[in-house]
């Protein structure tokens, strides 16, 4: 009698190969999941800043059908500090222009008190040692 292969997935179920859980990556999954660990997230620790669930997140980053929504989508470039253009590819926007673009969101909505101290700290890294 001959028995299939079966593997094991991270959630402890069975599955035959080609049954729906094999997983492909897709370009966003693979951004996420870079940033996600470059900001030193757990997968749990992602979900919560976003308000979802660790199989949520585990699904945008290893399933080809994962469809997040605008919103949902939005959230995870907030939490990643990064814009929903560099995680989906649809500019020819570099990982560093997305990181600036999410900073100065973040400054835009800083109160101006906040502000000044951030403008004057820059002051004092930009200055040069004569």
């Amino acid at each position: 009698m001959l028995v299939s292969p079966v593997k094991h997935n991270q959630f402890g179920t069975t599955n035959p190969p080609g049954q729906g859980r094999d997983t492909v990556p897709t370009p966003l999954g693979n951004r996420v999941r870079e940033l996600r660990r470059k900001h030193g997230l757990t997968l749990e620790a992602l979900a919560a800043k976003i308000e979802s669930s660790k199989s949520y997140v585990w699904e945008i980053e290893n399933k080809d059908v994962a469809r997040p929504s605008a919103e949902k989508l939005s959230l995870i470039a907030a939490a990643l500090e990064t814009t929903t253009d560099y995680l989906l590819g649809t500019e020819a926007v570099t990982e560093v222009d997305a990181a600036d673009t999410a900073f100065f969101r973040r400054y835009r909505e800083m109160d101006p008190k906040a502000k000044e101290k951030l403008r004057g700290m820059l002051k004092i890294l930009d200055d040069k040692d004569p």
